[in-house]
């Protein structure tokens, strides 16, 4: 078991680990299934809006002194319009959700308990500030995708087993450039969302 230290912090006291941060995003978002073409100027105005929000959060895990892991999150109606929508059509209130951003963390640290260490960290901030419901988006890719590897497992058993449910009707789309590709294109991100009313799993 690696020793990893967990710490959390909110809006602007992110800043010192910004940079890291992104490029702990573009390295894990490049495998599959984002196979994220990175960009360090998208990550800083990306990133910006998080470190701008003073009820976003930022659980971090490093090894050391190396950032190694991170998960984001903030109220739904401080983030842009095409992750508010999909709500706003669905007559949810974006004001009674908390969104998580991301959750990446690099393969040699993967099945040791951070992932839940992240999704519980952001559920108790999201209760604590009030929010009844707690969100999330992920890329949808074909089965039969050229790139998808042969050992690909969907997290969808993982976020199952931690009360999140796919909403198949709360969608929206988000242009990136794949890894080997020479323009952006448009992506599908489906919802995935939990009642804070319901029991903590286990």
């Amino acid at each position: 078991m690696v020793d990893i230290t967990l710490t959390s912090c909110r809006g602007g006291d992110i800043t010192p680990h910004l940079e890291a941060l992104a490029r702990l995003r573009i390295r894990v978002f490049r495998d599959f299934p984002y196979l994220y073409d990175g960009d360090l100027a998208y990550e800083a105005d990306y990133l910006s809006r998080y470190a701008e929000c003073p009820d976003s959060l930022f659980v971090l895990a490093f090894d050391g002194d190396t950032l190694v892991g991170a998960a984001t999150g903030m109220p739904l109606d401080a983030e842009c319009q095409a992750f508010r929508q999909p709500f706003e059509r669905a007559g949810i209130e974006p004001r009674s959700v908390f969104y998580y951003g991301e959750s990446v963390l690099l393969p040699a640290y993967r099945g040791q308990g951070i992932g839940k260490a992240f999704m519980a960290e952001r559920e108790a901030h999201a209760r604590h500030r009030g929010f009844s419901r707690v969100a999330f988006c992920a890329v949808e890719r074909a089965p039969d995708h050229p790139h998808r590897p042969a050992d690909h497992r969907p997290l969808h058993g993982f976020w199952n087993a931690r009360g999140y449910r796919r909403q198949p009707a709360l969608t929206t789309t988000f242009a990136w450039k794949d890894v080997g590709d020479d323009r952006e294109t448009e992506k599908t991100m489906v919802f995935w969302l939990r009642e804070l009313e319901d029991q903590e799993p286990a």
